[in-house]
């Protein structure tokens, strides 16, 4: 059975060409959604795989041929997402859906820093509505996280002045067995703790919640009260200098263009050889390192102690986890783990790995937020963010004419169970909301949901 949105007279067909991680993620997300999908890929079994889980179609053979296109019904498709391990592929399969159909969206997932710049001086040319690079969107968020360590995760909003960070409340936390209607008078900074992952559940809490060891709090505030709000918590945060990459892929590379840029020491282990030549030659500045990081004899001969942090990247989860695990048990003070299955996190959630980062869900999320606004073509998400290992999401909405309850004092506005706005941001000011806040047209609004329903657009907030 299938669901069609009726958006504007027009049904949402999407067609996902690659199954791959991503490919896989986004039918996952969007078939819970109820778009009508359409999967190709060369490999009959995942295909099948998919098809039984998720009740999509699929055609077996490759994206960018014109006759695969053709019979998964491209011509009145509304969307293609390109998301196979080859670039080339996904631009040429772009190039021929548009040439076959002409008013369809198309997004490619691009990652080669080579084509960087032709694709943004040609993506008319190249007929691309959206580019996602997982891992300069993951290199980009390794940055942040090591600019202020002490949070787990940073998600920004109004164009970077409201942040939602999140914490790990530890034995020795402040907020330990702090109930929240008491966190004012220890944090003395405008914060709202908008969600609690505890056990592995997402909840929404109210001002009588109190916090417990163990507990991930995802906190809104405005982005200069982050440092207030680390120091009042005691978080001693030093500010990074040198720093560990384990593993010598895209990621490390984009990321060590970025760290030198801010003048941070870039160490790179990597066990190719001819990767590690190429990387010296790209990265000038960086010490690259030939060796099996796997054998944690090179890790402590090249100091591993003495980093300020440490990043996992290669391309196996469990070798990341493994090598976090060792840069913790030597002291190390910040530790970013990169996995690529989010599948296993409710048993990862009590291992100390540090941060977790995700390329595929980071470029989910921007690929999911795209086409709920051309579902949704008025009052669409600004930005959207899932939080709390994917059991609730952040969504930024602009207030219109068309919104609701304007000027009125939140106290008399009955939400959705589930849903709490986190944030107002106006042209001269941020507000972390009360009961006498109230919202205008031109603000715009972060809602915190974790209710089953998705939140299309800001009305949809509303009892």
């Amino acid at each position: 059975m299938h669901f069609h949105y009726d958006f504007g007279g027009i049904f949402l067909k999407i067609i996902i060409a690659g199954n791959g991680k991503v490919g896989s993620a986004l039918t996952r997300q969007l078939s819970a959604e109820g778009y009508d999908l359409m999967l190709i890929d060369s490999n009959k079994e995942v295909l099948e795989n998919n098809q039984e889980k998720y009740d999509v179609m699929a055609v077996c053979g490759n994206c960018a041929s014109m006759e695969v296109l053709l019979e998964a019904g491209v011509r009145d498709a509304d969307l293609l997402i390109a998301a196979t391990g080859a670039d080339e592929v996904n631009l040429l399969c772009c190039l021929t859906a548009h040439g076959i159909n002409p008013n369809i969206h198309t997004i490619a997932r691009i990652r080669n820093p080579e084509y960087n710049r032709q694709i943004f001086l040609m993506r008319d040319l190249f007929a691309l509505s959206l580019t996602v690079n997982p891992e300069k969107q993951a290199a980009v968020e390794i940055e942040r996280l090591l600019k202020f360590p002490g949070f787990l995760k940073r998600e920004l909003f109004a164009k970077g002045r409201v942040e939602l960070v999140e914490l790990e409340v530890d034995a020795k936390s402040k907020l330990r067995d702090v109930s929240l209607n008491d966190m004012d008078g220890i944090v003395h900074c405008k914060v709202l703790v908008c969600a609690v992952l505890r056990d592995g559940s997402a909840i929404i809490p109210d001002g009588k919640f109190v916090l417990r060891e163990g507990d991930r709090i995802f906190v809104t505030a405005p982005t200069n009260e982050l440092a207030t709000l680390l120091k009042n918590l005691g978080i001693i945060t030093r500010k990074v200098s040198s720093v560990m990459l384990v593993g010598g892929g895209r990621i490390s590379y984009y990321l060590a263009q970025r760290l030198e840029k801010s003048g941070i020491a870039v160490q790179i282990v990597e066990k190719d050889e001819k990767r590690c030549i190429e990387l010296a030659g790209l990265l000038p500045t960086a010490h690259v390192i030939h060796g099996d990081a796997g054998s944690l004899a090179i890790l402590e001969s090249e100091g591993i102690a003495d980093r300020d942090a440490l990043v996992t990247l290669t391309n196996m989860d469990e070798l990341n986890i493994f090598i976090s695990l060792y840069g913790k048990s030597c002291g190390v003070p910040q530790i970013i783990t990169k996995l690529g299955r989010m599948e296993n996190l409710d048993m990862l959630g009590s291992l100390p790995i540090g941060s977790i980062i995700s390329p595929k869900e980071l470029c989910c999320d921007t690929i999911v937020q795209y086409v709920r606004a051309m579902r949704n073509q008025t009052g669409a998400a600004i930005s959207l963010y899932s939080i709390a290992d994917g059991q609730a999401e952040a969504i930024e909405f602009r207030v219109d004419m068309t919104t609701r309850h304007r000027g009125e004092p939140l106290k008399n506005i009955k939400l959705r169970s589930n849903v709490l706005i986190a944030a107002i941001s106006r042209s001269n000011s941020i507000e972390i909301p009360n009961g006498d806040s109230s919202f205008d047209v031109g603000d715009t609004v972060i809602v915190v949901t974790s209710g089953k329903q998705v939140i299309y657009q800001l009305n949809d907030i509303f009892a």
